[in-house]
């Protein structure tokens, strides 16, 4: 069985490696298929700035250059520290467009000095000009200029504990957005007059445009007062800065301006486009799964809820389907970890783990991958990690135990030690997870 489970373990790399590629820029900016980058032709701006925030923002600038062969004049796209080090030398580097590092998960003192200067470039723009817009995952965290109420410390602390707590990001994004100076809309009313075109490539569940980055350059339909609701459902009221219960409080009673809604008049020039989804990586894992030779049984986007318990209920289907041939299933979506102990480790380790404990001695040849497709999982250098019948048995002759890793969030040490851990590093893209479940057919 050993050697056919290595196979099967290759396989749902190529898979998962399949989907990332499909989604990074040079694919989904094809110079052959070019977006309608803005309300107007490119040719009726009188100048054309681009700036960028998130995991895929150096490449887009990178691939939107060699596109439009000079008409960007000048910009910046902000990414995580580390990542221009590690740039896949199969894409365009931009040239014109400087490269910024910021924090993320959370923000740091290089994050304000990031959106200080996003809002600089949209500032400096008149109603003859566009402001070309990349936005991704991470770019919340990336580009947080602070309300003036409220400083970098107060709100990295605001943004840890949404984090711990689990709260998805949808809600963690209203939060964020009333605290910061570039999402929810505030980019394309800083711009305003000018042009706004903006790409965006989605790491949410539903791929709402509000959300994905804070939606810097679309309408915010959220408000201060949702916000403080967010914290208290999540019991985090109290758990947050003063500063930062002291800004919510006076904008829910109209002491502070609402970020724009639907009415405001910068909307009206703007456009913003999604070219990049969950979607579309799972896509490109059936075909690749279908090329290998397997019969794909599911494909489903939007997957949610608390990672080790996705993992199960995925490992359950693994061991509970019945096939006659090698088969797939592709699931893709963002989960959440609420923390409780004190490891190492991310949410596609945790899901792997759930579903380790759960294909514990299970008869059948099979695997399940999990990994995000920004290749990144938690703080930790892992995408993710994958399991098989046999990992559990493998980390207990190791020296590890599964239940206590899983009970201390602490996966990763104990897929680093057994050699099951996905490592592709950063991929300058970003469409949430995707899980990849193989399955041969029983003796």
């Amino acid at each position: 069985m050993a050697p056919m489970a290595s196979a099967l373990e290759e396989d749902a790399q190529d898979i998962f490696d399949a989907a990332v590629r499909r989604v990074q820029a040079d694919r989904l900016l094809d110079a052959n298929a070019t977006p309608e980058w803005a309300p107007r032709s490119l040719d009726d701006y009188d100048a054309v700035r681009m700036v960028g925030m998130g995991k895929a923002a150096m490449a887009m600038a990178g691939v939107a250059e060699s596109i439009l062969h000079g008409r960007i004049e000048e910009g910046i796209a902000v990414v995580p520290a580390g990542y221009p080090a590690q740039y896949p030398p199969s894409l365009p580097s931009p040239e014109t467009v400087e490269v910024f590092e910021g924090g993320h998960p959370l923000p740091t003192d290089a994050s304000v000095r990031a959106g200080r200067r996003l809002r600089e470039h949209a500032q400096a723009l008149g109603a003859g000009d566009l402001l070309l817009v990349a936005v991704s995952g991470g770019g919340t965290a990336l580009a947080s200029r602070p309300v003036s109420s409220v400083d970098v410390a107060d709100l990295r602390t605001t943004y840890h504990r949404l984090l711990t707590a689990g709260v998805p990001i949808g809600p963690a994004n209203v939060v964020r957005k009333h605290l910061t100076q570039v999402g929810g809309g505030q980019l394309a009313r800083a711009a305003f007059p000018a042009h706004v075109g903006a790409l965006v490539v989605s790491d949410v569940v539903g791929d709402d445009l509000s959300v994905i980055a804070s939606g810097p350059t679309v309408p915010d339909p959220s408000t201060h007062k949702d916000a403080m609701q967010v914290l208290y459902r999540n019991d985090l009221w109290h758990e947050v800065p003063e500063s930062v219960r002291q800004h919510l409080a006076a904008g829910a009673r109209g002491s502070r301006p609402e970020t724009p809604g639907s009415g405001d008049d910068c909307f009206e020039a703007a456009r913003t486009q999604l070219v990049g989804t969950n979607d579309t990586a799972l896509a490109a894992a059936r075909a690749a799964a279908e090329d290998l030779g397997y019969s794909v049984r599911t494909v489903r986007s939007g997957v949610e809820g608390e990672a080790r318990r996705v993992g199960e209920r995925q490992a359950e289907t693994l061991i509970d389907a019945a096939v006659q041939a090698p088969t797939c299933w592709v699931w893709g979506g963002e989960t959440t970890v609420t923390v409780t102990g004190d490891g190492t480790g991310g949410r596609n380790q945790e899901l792997a783990l759930g579903a380790a404990l759960t294909l514990e001695g299970a008869s059948r040849t099979a695997v399940l991958l999990s990994g995000g497709t920004d290749g990144i999982d938690g703080p930790t250098d892992a995408a993710g990690a994958w399991a098989t019948p046999g990992t559990v048995a493998a980390a207990r002759a190791a020296g590890c135990a599964p239940c206590d890793h899983l009970d201390r969030n602490d996966a990763y040490p104990l897929f680093d030690t057994i050699g099951q851990l996905l490592r592709p590093g950063p991929t300058h893209t970003n469409v949430m997870d995707v899980q990849v479940g193989l399955v041969h057919p029983d003796a």
